[in-house]
């Protein structure tokens, strides 16, 4: 279980760290490519990649160097809620079911780690 779970935090670090990147570094480019990009400021898609970046190191560093484990449940919840977030205020008002199986995925994945490594952490 244990292999699953680092096999997982780390595809959903890779996962988020290219996302909030992408948003933090070539924003006007992910505005051109993402729909709901496009009506959001700079600032929003900025604050959302620092977060998703932030969240990325939270998933494998504390957990890989024995320092305040607890940091990386709390990432992988962070990161399930910026996916509950993206689903209810953003997707499903704009009708863009398209990109709900991803965020589902991603909402079931960040969860995941947060229950399972909860039991590790404590």
């Amino acid at each position: 279980m244990n292999i699953a779970l680092w096999i997982v935090q780390g595809l959903l670090a890779l996962i988020y760290l290219m996302a909030g990147s992408r948003k933090v570094f070539q924003t006007q480019k992910f505005q051109e490519q993402m729909k709901w990009a496009a009506s959001s400021t700079k600032g929003y898609l900025v604050f959302i990649g620092i977060a998703e970046m932030a969240g990325a190191v939270g998933l494998v560093l504390p957990m890989l160097t024995g320092i305040l484990p607890w940091l990386t449940v709390a990432a992988a919840a962070g990161l399930a809620l910026v996916q509950l977030l993206a689903i209810i205020t953003v997707h499903i008002p704009k009708k863009e079911y398209k990109s709900l199986p991803v965020n589902l995925l991603l909402l079931a994945l960040a969860l995941f780690v947060a229950i399972v490594r909860f039991g590790y952490a404590v």
